[in-house]
């Protein structure tokens, strides 16, 4: 697919969306490498995929999902290192056993989503390894039950250690030391059993000085009657380590045997985390999936662009059967644009597997490219003027264009002089048209309207305006070309008629009566002031009930979980923090905890709309560590156990 028109159609803005929200980074790099495809058996079950994602959603139960932190690390390890880390097993581990209860979980719901449940048979359950795993390795250590041999070292090293401790304890309470001690304590240096001795009595001491403390007032001796039993002490630790390493390194010979699985698990886990953040992001816009065809034809039923949301005005269009080509004109900032943006984008997001908002009935076809050129496009590190911008992403069009390919062109001609300009596009569709492209263009140029009124395989379309508001209605009208509204404008405004008669006379070479009844039959088609009148109490009581409600949104506060549209950015976050006294709320943006102002927010999706109701927040907000400390600080009070939160926060 184009990669200029994914830029221009902001597809990778969609992306950037559904990476908010995946778990994984793998279900991030899935997503960034996501790009519309060609296949219409591939993409249907793409679709399919995504609708049985909303429905496992929409049941109440969250699935689930592993959030795969530091798997790659690990598996990248396997066949380089003899033996991983503690910390590296627990995250197999980890792997295995969400594995498992996805598995399970899909195994429940095979009749409400055949398709995702058919991937969970995929996940192996190794009980061997999570076995092994379980019994050599305990709350974060290696198990005494690992092997007879760790046990019956660590038994003896709790003998020799018992053995040490009784010497120094009757050593501490000997008369003849006691009065040389600094203080009445045992402690350690390097992990050797050390008395505190004050400097000037070292000598009454036997034992070896291990070290002293920074004054230099005391020294920290190893009793010479306790040396035999620490050198025995040292050794036994010397063979804990080495049978530690021993169990590691058979648990992780254990686990590369099973490395392909593993990596299948992975993949299984990061395709559910690609597909509920493709049905967690239909939620959000109200998608739903449509019907494909391979016939160039599309017809888009109450269509909404979706980065701008629930206020966009419903888009229906069809294009591909009566007519191939669209002309669409109208008022600068009419809709035009959003139009041809809505029509390419949701063309993007259809061939990409997602839903689309959309009502039912809508249908898209499946090009094998879709080709744009919609803005200046100026580059002046090229010097290229905006009219030469144009011609080059013509050019690359004209050669690309065949049969199955959706060209989407705005202000075609323009940039030039209006006569040459109007010359060149009406060329420039006629090719497009012999070579039997689907075209969605807009233009300014009369001749271009009255060139799609009269050629087969065109249509005129029309951006709707308001005279008496003189407002656009950013309403799309097919089967009717774009009227002049200058003049009507201008005499709205107040313009002395005799001088737009004139005006309309130099133009069209013809006279013409205007008045305002002429603006009123434009406006709605009727002949008395009493509906003008009545017309624009209805306008004015519309615009003050569309002031309310934004004034009602603008007191709206947020709440955790709310996904919100950040307008300085130009991107959505989760709120995670609710409003403070300065009016700062905290929003997760690109997983950082940031403080913005109600003011720049405004709700996306609530909450309730893309989670459960027994959902987890702290899944979003929390790390995993985090949470493991808050689950066992809720059963009652850890000493040293401590959990960090940033300050910024």
């Amino acid at each position: 697919m184009n990669k200029k028109a994914m830029i221009y159609l902001e597809f990778d803005l969609i992306k950037d969306i559904l990476k908010e929200y995946t778990l994984s980074h793998l279900g991030e790099k899935r997503i960034e490498a996501l790009e519309p495809i060609t296949d219409k058996t591939v993409i249907e079950n793409w679709i399919k995929e995504t609708t049985e994602g909303v429905q496992l959603l929409s049941g109440g139960s969250s699935a689930p999902l592993h959030a795969l932190t530091g798997i790659e690390r690990v598996m990248e390890k396997l066949g380089k290192v003899s033996a991983l880390s503690i910390e590296d097993i627990i995250t197999i581990y980890d792997l295995l056993i969400e594995g498992n209860r996805m598995k399970q979980y899909m195994k429940g719901r095979m009749e409400t989503a055949p398709c995702l449940s058919s991937y969970a048979l995929s996940i192996s359950e190794l009980p061997q390894l999570t076995t092994e795993i379980e019994k050599s390795i305990q709350h974060g250590k290696v198990s005494d039950k690992a092997t007879s041999t760790l046990a019956k070292i660590r038994k003896n090293i709790k003998i020799i250690d018992e053995k040490i401790k009784t010497k120094l304890e009757n050593i501490l309470k000997s008369s003849e030391i006691k009065k040389y001690l600094q203080e009445n304590l045992i402690s350690t240096r390097d992990g050797r059993y050390v008395i505190p001795v004050q400097a000037q009595y070292k000598s009454k001491v036997k034992g070896t000085v291990l070290d002293s403390s920074a004054t230099g007032s005391t020294v920290f001796i190893e009793p010479e009657s306790i040396r035999k039993h620490c050198g025995e002490l040292s050794l036994l630790k010397i063979q804990e380590e080495k049978e530690i390493y021993k169990i590691l390194s058979d648990l992780t010979l254990l686990i590369e045997t099973y490395q392909r699985e593993i990596a299948v698990n992975i993949e299984v886990m990061v395709q559910y985390d690609f597909v509920f953040a493709k049905a967690k992001y239909s939620r959000a816009i109200e998608g739903v999936p449509v019907k494909l065809n391979n016939k160039s034809y599309i017809k888009i039923v109450e269509g909404k662009h979706p980065l701008i949301g629930k206020t966009a005005v419903a888009l229906d269009f069809v294009i591909g059967e009566a007519y191939k080509a669209l002309v669409i004109t109208g008022p600068n900032t009419g809709g035009k644009t959003v139009v041809l943006k809505t029509v390419g984008l949701l063309t993007l997001m259809v061939q990409s597997g997602l839903h689309v908002p959309v009502k039912e009935n809508s249908e898209f076809a499946i090009f094998d490219d879709v080709l744009v050129d919609i803005g200046d496009g100026q580059s002046i590190e090229q010097s290229l003027s905006t009219f030469s911008s144009h011609i080059e992403n013509i050019k690359e069009i004209l050669t690309q264009a065949t049969n199955n390919t959706l060209v989407i062109v705005d202000e075609l001609g323009a940039g030039t002089d209006p006569g040459e300009g109007m010359g060149l596009a009406t060329s420039i569709l006629e090719n497009l048209m012999e070579k039997k492209a689907t075209i969605l263009a807009t233009t300014h140029y009369n001749g271009i309207k009255e060139f799609a009124a009269k050629k087969e395989g065109f249509e005129n379309g029309a951006m709707g305006f308001d005279i008496l508001s003189l407002k656009p209605l950013y309403k799309l009208k097919i089967g009717k070309s774009g009227e002049s509204n200058a003049f009507l404008i201008a005499l709205r405004l107040g313009l002395d008629r005799s001088i737009i008669e004139r005006a309309h006379e130099i133009t069209y070479g013809e006279k013409k009566l205007y008045s305002m009844k002429l603006v009123e039959e434009m406006a709605e088609g009727q002949k008395t002031n009493v509906f003008v009148s009545k017309e624009k109490k209805r306008v004015e009581t519309l615009n003050k009930k569309e002031n309310k409600q934004e004034k009602s949104e603008k007191k709206r506060s947020f709440h955790i979980g709310d996904c919100v549209l950040i307008s300085f950015l130009g991107k959505t976050g989760i709120v995670c923090q609710e409003e403070n006294s300065v009016g700062e709320v905290g929003v997760l943006y690109q997983g950082k905890k940031i403080k913005v102002n109600r003011k720049r927010l405004s709700l996306y999706v609530e909450a309730e709309a893309l989670y459960p109701e027994d959902y987890d927040m702290n899944i979003l907000f929390e790390s995993k560590e985090n949470r493991k400390k808050q689950h066992k600080m809720s059963k009652g009070y850890v000493p040293g156990l401590v959990i960090e939160y940033d300050k910024k926060e």
